[in-house]
């Protein structure tokens, strides 16, 4: 493997050394936040010299495929993807940047681990000498980066040294877009680098293509193939049996991030004061990061709304009646404050408020919640899932709400969820839309197989 450290050709070389000068600065910084955040995850203080390329005695057998999946979505969208790899035999490496997706990651292929034919590590930071020994220590015949995680000195090293990399399930918003077009022919050039672009939808393909890219691809999204949990979405329905035997029904904030708890729970108890319930219903509220867990319980008490958390009461799994510490009776809110458990979450809910999109954050993955015939209430902000948010509001799967305030978005909120909550026949019919419409969006991975086959065959 060549030495050199030169970005591919026709990139602006002083630009690239601005980069590079940057990330060096931030040594210090970077590290240092990796232990702050394992104040709430031990995980971030574990494994830190990878990140700097340093892999230990750690091999993998010659040439493997190298996928990149950031965290836990990531991860799972990647399950069917993996699973066809291994079974035709070909080596895996498989690289995250947070715990949460090294720990997923770890559950589904426990078993290739243990047979040495995947190996888990973290990405290394775009730094050149640790870019240098991840590629020199593994050396991948070829890498699938997922969505969005174009690393400039990734992708123009690998071209350099004639590894194709894909960007896979990819997407690129018009806000990306437009950051993407302020960096010229930088920008430009990245993309260009990749030896293809596989799209999730046409607006993504276009928007690549105005960058120049020749090699794009529509192929849909990936997230809509993931697999199913039947012990996981068991576990929820288990719940909410024992919901339903209180006559109550249930409604799941998903992934939700800062800011829109507050907003959520506020509209929440609009609807319970408001209303005539004689039996009110379950907000269930699942933090997207688990750091924010305490944060978000605080939030919950300082409401005045009663909860419980998720931690707090065992695994129903072992019993057949439910957890008698939790008494659904008797509790607004359930604080969803575990990992690797969605499924159960929304196998216990009607209908899902999804988070991520009531501030401009980009929205979460509605697919999965619509997969476990949950409708879902968007907010105006859907710019990460826009194809997959219009196809879904287009066939009855989803309803949007928006407000030019967070007072009037709340109030919006608390309309369109009192309206599902009372209205059992459209409540039933967004529930087959949002069925249908995550069967009739399948097979985006086997698309992206067909697309690999000659990088994989050469």
């Amino acid at each position: 493997m060549s030495r050199s450290n030169r970005p591919a050709a026709h990139y602006p070389f002083g630009l690239y050394f601005l980069y590079e000068a940057i990330w060096h600065l931030l040594i210090p910084v970077v590290i240092t936040r990796l232990l702050w955040r394992s104040r709430h995850h031990r995980g971030y203080r574990q494994h830190i010299t990878e990140r700097f390329g340093f892999y230990g005695a750690k091999k993998l057998q010659p040439q493997p495929v190298w996928i990149h999946a950031v965290s836990v979505g990531e991860t799972h969208a990647t399950q069917a993807l993996i699973e066809t790899l291994l079974h035709e035999g070909h080596p895996i490496l498989l690289t995250h940047m947070t715990p949460t997706g090294r720990e997923a990651g770890k559950a589904l292929y426990w078993k290739a681990i243990q047979q040495g034919r995947l190996a888990q590590v973290y990405l290394p930071y775009d730094i050149c000498w640790s870019i240098e020994r991840f590629l020199k220590h593994f050396q991948p015949r070829l890498g699938l980066l997922m969505e969005t995680e174009a690393w400039p000195g990734f992708v123009l090293r690998a071209r350099q040294l004639g590894i194709p990399l894909f960007l896979i399930n990819a997407r690129l918003s018009e806000r990306s877009f437009k950051r993407v077009q302020s960096f010229g022919r930088a920008g430009q050039t990245l993309f260009q680098s990749f030896a293809g672009i596989l799209a999730q939808s046409s607006h993504d393909a276009k928007r690549y293509q105005a960058l120049g890219v020749e090699n794009v691809q529509i192929v849909g999204n990936m997230k809509f193939d993931i697999a199913s949990q039947p012990e996981t979405l068991a576990l929820g329905k288990h719940w909410k049996k024992a919901v339903q035997a209180q006559g109550r029904l249930v409604v799941c904030a998903a992934s939700t991030r800062a800011g829109e708890e507050a907003i959520i729970l506020d509209a929440w108890r609009q609807i319970l004061k408001n209303s005539t319930w004689s039996h009110p219903p379950l907000l269930i509220m699942v933090p997207r990061h688990p750091d924010r867990f305490s944060e978000v319980a605080d939030l919950i008490y300082q409401s005045g709304l009663v909860f419980e958390r998720r931690s707090s009461f065992s695994d129903p799994r072992s019993s057949e009646e439910m957890d008698p510490s939790l008494h659904w009776s008797k509790i607004d809110v359930l604080l969803g404050d575990s990992m690797g458990e969605m499924a159960a979450y929304y196998g216990a809910s009607d209908f899902v408020v999804m988070g991520g999109s009531l501030l401009p954050t980009g929205g979460q993955n509605l697919i999965e919640a619509c997969a476990n015939a949950c409708p879902v209430i968007l907010g105006p902000h859907t710019y990460n899932f826009q194809k997959a948010s219009e196809d879904a509001i287009a066939c009855g799967a989803a309803i949007r709400v928006t407000g030019d305030s967070d007072s009037k978005l709340m109030d919006a909120l608390a309309k369109a969820i009192e309206n599902l909550l009372l209205n059992t026949l459209e409540r039933k019919e967004r529930s087959e839309h949002a069925l249908q419409f995550a069967a009739e969006h399948q097979g985006a991975t086997q698309r992206i197989l067909e697309q690999l086959r000659p990088a994989l065959q050469s």
